[in-house]
């Protein structure tokens, strides 16, 4: 019987029975409990879960202990013990979970290194392509695609006419097309 085991040399089972009644069988192992708990687990507050885990756990198998195989301490303390370890494992667990979890938020995927390369090759191409044009061709193509001006604007800022303006442009974006190799 789980009970006899613990009985102390001297001290009846029935001794025992009345501690169990009382509520004061938990006294005898919870310190060595928290004890075992507490080494492997440094932690105070986790100690008691832990402890009060294993001692719902005892309560709930006592059943299945077998004084012919082990003392009742020896069996409280290797549940205690076991179910330490298991509490540290699941913590680190979850610890990596995080961390792997982090690095994969932190790591661009594949595809937008490889957008970002060549979104910068495609920006060198286009850099390259409006040096060649002329100088006209090229403020006029800048003004109106890059800074956002209607040719009015663009012709106003020139100080040159509008239909000026829309033939350094179409001259300019032909230029750019046979650059950049775009077919129309």
């Amino acid at each position: 019987m789980f009970i006899g085991a613990l009985a102390r040399p001297g001290q009846r089972p029935d001794d025992l029975l009345v501690l169990v009644a009382n509520a004061t069988l938990d006294d005898h192992i919870a310190a060595p409990v928290f004890g075992i708990v507490c080494s492997v687990l440094r932690d105070p507050a986790q100690s008691e879960e832990v402890t009060h885990e294993v001692l719902v756990e005892v309560w709930r198998i006592a059943a299945r202990f077998r004084l012919d195989k082990v003392t009742a301490l020896a069996w409280v303390l290797t549940i205690a013990h076991l179910r330490a370890v298991d509490r540290v494992r699941s913590a680190q667990a979850t610890a990596d979970r995080e961390y792997k979890a982090a690095l994969l938020e932190q790591t661009p995927a594949y595809d937008e290194v490889s957008e970002a390369v060549e979104r910068r090759l495609e920006d060198e191409h286009v850099r390259r392509c409006l040096q060649a044009l002329t100088q006209t061709q090229r403020e006029s193509v800048v003004l109106a695609y890059y800074r956002g001006l209607t040719c009015p604007q663009v012709g106003e800022l020139l100080s040159v006419p509008l239909g000026t303006v829309k033939s350094r442009m179409r001259d300019g974006l032909i230029r750019m097309h046979e650059c950049l190799g775009v077919t129309a």
